[in-house]
């Protein structure tokens, strides 16, 4: 499930489709709701003006027939009355139903009353803010209302009314009530009817852009695709390129530019292998020569004593410098096998504690010579791990050794912490310390920060270079902080089982609480 999502999150086919769908549906929602408004609107006036048009004939008709009834009897008045009621009223559904209401108007003094309501029509369905409407005018007025029956359900309407003169009986009001419920339905009809054509047309609209995106997205997944196998190594895929579009355009640059980068590699893959043997055949070349200068220095060196002064210190210098010599071709020799990653782990079980601690006491009496002190610190006693012993006393000695070069005649301190799958040592120095410039270079091969200064000791420049290989090589990290005058930190972790992987970093990097 959390696979499909995070799919569905980094599609850009995802996003547009929703994009589009999204504001497809805004678009058909303001639209439609415009187009509603209008629509109910026009259905209303529609109604209205009719009601208002056959309101005023019914009212003018009724009016007209008791104008020649003032002579007439009371029982001759009411029975106009029932006609014209009954002429007006419709005595369908109440989908269609039509009443019709006379009421009194206030002030009226006679005693005859002409009150009548069609279909028991109550009153109450005509709003007094209506009946002040008709009282001061001399044209019908109307107003929505709601149809109350003494038995029936309340239905929405409409009254249209106006103020009449009954014979002998003063003033009334005479009401027409039309049902809105033809209309309502109408109006839910038309709403439904916008309301499917938009989901229909936002799920087109959608489908559309689908099969779009779906086509031009095709060749870029394609591209992708190819590009994944160039990185895992596999150069001869190439687009397929079948039209002549943009995207065919796309798909012979592509092709173009995967053929120059395969001819690039080829051509540095095969200069790096020419200098991976130039470096493994000169070192190895060397060493015989070198050999038999070596023991030439040391029979020139032993007889330094009957040399001139001069003669006897340029036997010293020629001994230091071919002790540096074979140091770098050692370094060049163990450079190559990590080019050529042929480089390999022969592993074992040993006590990191004790390696420490011995590498320490090796490199005691240069540490003294420099007039610095080392301390070790370790939250236990004996750390087990199996790993490659060799390559993790060189990445200690060359860690020691950097310290004592940059102390400053200022205590090294070296702790030592352990989990159940990690184990970190860490080496702090209070000397020089390096800038963000040297921490960007720190590892980089045959890069010192003070030349004079490694020259001094015979460095080669390729010691920190190694310690990172050989950390890496056991799955595990380097790393460096540093701050001008501030000194510098190294910290090793390394997986204390083999073919495991670091799960935490056990000493912070960054050194704020540590002091000489």
């Amino acid at each position: 499930m959390n696979r499909i999502l995070w799919k569905i999150r980094n599609s850009l086919a995802f996003k547009v489709i929703v994009l589009t769908a999204i504001t497809s549906l805004v678009v058909i929602w303001i639209t439609g709701s415009a187009l509603n408004s209008r629509l109910a609107d026009g259905i209303r006036q529609v109604n209205l003006n009719s009601a208002v048009v056959e309101a005023r004939s019914t009212i003018f008709t009724a009016e007209y027939r008791l104008l020649f009834a003032q002579d007439e009897s009371e029982a001759q008045i009411q029975k106009i009355i029932d006609e014209v009621v009954s002429t007006a009223t419709t005595y369908t559904s109440s989908e269609n139903a039509r009443e019709v209401i006379f009421l009194s108007s206030p002030g009226n003094t006679s005693n005859r009353n002409y009150e009548t309501a069609s279909n028991s029509l109550l009153a109450s369905s005509i709003p007094q803010s209506l009946r002040s409407k008709a009282q001061d005018s001399i044209v019908p007025v109307s107003q929505y209302t709601e149809m109350r029956y003494e038995e029936v359900q309340n239905i929405p309407g409409l009254a249209v009314g106006q103020k009449i003169t009954i014979p002998n009986a003063g003033e009334y009001e005479m009401y027409l009530v039309f049902s809105l419920v033809n209309e309502i339905e109408t109006l839910d009809l038309i709403s439904g009817s916008l309301l499917f054509a938009g989901v229909f047309l936002v799920f087109l609209i959608t489908l559309i852009i689908w099969l779009v995106v779906r086509q031009v997205l095709k060749p870029v997944r394609n591209a992708a695709q190819i590009a994944t196998e160039f990185t895992a190594g596999d150069f001869r895929k190439r687009m397929e390129v079948t039209s002549q579009d943009e995207i065919s355009t796309l798909g012979h640059a592509f092709n173009e530019m995967a053929e120059s980068i395969e001819k690039q590699i080829a051509r540095l893959e095969n200069l790096s292998r020419v200098q991976q043997r130039f470096v493994s055949d000169v070192s190895h070349e060397l060493r015989t020569p070198l050999t038999t200068l070596r023991m030439a220095s040391e029979v020139i060196n032993s007889s330094k004593t009957s040399f001139d002064s001069t003669i006897a210190r340029s036997a010293e210098l020629l001994v230091a410098q071919l002790d540096r010599f074979e140091r770098l071709l050692e370094d060049l020799l163990e450079i190559s096998r990590f080019d050529a990653e042929v480089a390999q782990l022969e592993t074992s079980d040993f006590d990191m504690v004790a390696l420490t601690k011995r590498c320490v006491e090796d490199l005691a009496l240069v540490a003294k010579q420099r007039k610095t002190m080392i301390y070790v610190n370790s939250t236990q006693s004996t750390i087990l791990l199996r790993a490659d012993i060799r390559r993790v006393e060189r990445i200690l000695r060359n860690l020691l050794s950097n310290a004592i070069d940059h102390a400053e005649e200022i205590q090294i301190n070296v702790n030592i912490e352990a989990s159940e799958n990690d184990v970190a040592v860490s080496v702090r120095d209070f000397g020089v310390g390096l800038d963000d410039n040297s921490l960007l270079r720190v590892f980089d091969r045959f890069w010192r920060a003070d030349p004079s200064r490694a020259r001094t000791r015979g460095g080669t420049g390729l010691g920190l270079s190694i310690a990172l290989e050989d950390a890496r090589l056991h799955n595990g990290e380097l790393e460096a902080w540093g701050r001008p005058g501030r000194g510098a930190h190294f910290v090793l972790t390394l997986p204390r089982k083999e073919n495991e992987t670091i799960q935490s970093r056990l000493i912070s990097l960054k050194p704020e609480d540590f002091t000489p």
